[in-house]
């Protein structure tokens, strides 16, 4: 069954004691991903991980002084131009003093020069491609790996661990699947794999079987797809309806249980899948985090834990800076040194990207993710 957002996608308001009545002012941090559409159950396990970024911070005392939290959620439905507008909505309310999101690269990258013109902290949970941190804007943050070092990882795995020397790349030509299965290509290239083909499909695409006919005639050892899931989905399953002999394996984009449910169990045993971190269930700093959020929402989701942090870090910010103001918050972030996360501790470069820069390889074993290798870029 796909799971169901369990809090509204307009705005999400957690009161801190406050009587009916009464007039408190507010700090709020915006929260901005697909909420509806087909990639809403990503952006659903992100704003559920976000919610209990909130909740844990009212235990902890106000954020400010005087203030009441409120976490301002917007759905982009993973259109660059719906995140420009919903960028463009933060950034007008002077109360927003940091903004968490979005999902997709190409979503990212034009609302983050939103963020930057109006001075407003921004970090986002997954956006992975590596062009974004490149921009120079000092008000950008996030809390994953890039696609850059996903790429490679893959590319290796692919190579040394599954054997594989005959490829056909897949992406969907979005800033993400381009840019992963780019930097895929030049690895696997580097390693002396041969790619037999790198063709393009569209989000909301639903017949491959023309593409997969051409590439089973090609015979590969495997085919890499970095796109989202509901393509991927559809994908493994026609290729396997095809009779395909060759490897599936993808990017994080495919990272999400639906992804099974949508392909069938059986079309994507052994599927093989990387992720822009390790396995949260595996790190005992996220412990205590992934038993409240599975006890409270289910399975976590693929970003869950990294929205989590992202919102954490802001609401850290916002408490260092100590005052509403926007320019104080990123003086703030611009000293944040080794922050006690689920990751461990958490460090940004000059550009702010991560500096826990960790890969996760998954197989699909009997209808769920099985973690079987991590890999840490120094």
């Amino acid at each position: 069954m796909i799971k169901k957002v369990t809090v509204p996608f307009f705005v999400l308001l957690l009161m801190c004691g406050v009587g009916c009545g009464e007039s408190v002012p507010t700090v709020k941090i915006g929260f901005v991903a697909p909420l509806t559409g087909d990639q809403a159950p990503h952006g659903e396990d992100m704003l559920n991980a976000a919610q209990l970024a909130i909740q844990h911070a009212q235990a902890e005392g106000a954020v400010l002084p005087g203030y009441q939290l409120e976490l301002v959620a917007l759905d982009d439905q993973r259109n660059p131009t719906q995140a420009v507008s919903a960028a463009k909505k933060l950034v007008s309310d002077k109360a927003v003093m940091a903004a968490i999101g979005h999902l997709n690269s190409s979503c990212t990258m034009p609302a983050s020069a939103i963020y930057y013109q109006a001075g407003l902290l921004n970090i986002t949970p997954v956006s992975s491609n590596p062009q974004i941190s490149q921009q120079g804007f000092s008000t950008f943050y996030r809390t994953c790996a890039t696609d850059d070092l996903q790429g490679p990882a893959a590319a290796r795995f692919a190579i040394n661990a599954l054997n594989a020397r005959s490829i056909f790349i897949i992406d969907d030509m979005t800033t993400y699947g381009r840019g992963l299965a780019d930097a895929y290509q030049r690895e696997l290239e580097k390693l002396g794999g041969t790619v037999l083909g790198h063709e393009g499909l569209a989000q909301g695409d639903k017949d491959f079987v023309p593409l997969l006919t051409k590439i089973k005639s090609m015979n590969p050892d495997l085919v890499y797809f970095a796109g989202m899931f509901p393509e991927g989905a559809l994908l493994i399953k026609q290729h396997f309806e095809l009779g395909m002999n060759s490897q599936f394996m993808g990017g994080d984009g495919l990272y999400d249980p639906v992804l099974i449910e949508l392909a069938t169990p059986e079309a994507a045993e052994g599927v093989i899948i990387t992720t822009i971190g390790v396995d949260v269930h595996q790190l005992e700093t996220a412990r205590a985090f992934v038993k409240e959020y599975e006890e409270t929402y289910g399975p976590i989701g693929a970003y869950s834990a990294y929205t989590y942090e992202a919102t954490k870090i802001a609401i850290w910010a916002i408490r260092q800076a100590g005052v509403m103001d926007r320019s104080a918050v990123l003086d703030a972030m611009k000293n944040l040194k080794d922050y006690p996360g689920l990751f461990g501790l958490q460090n940004f470069d000059e550009h702010g990207d991560s500096l826990i820069r960790d890969i996760g390889i998954f197989e699909v074993r009997d209808g769920t993710f099985v973690s079987i290798k991590s890999l840490r870029f120094e």
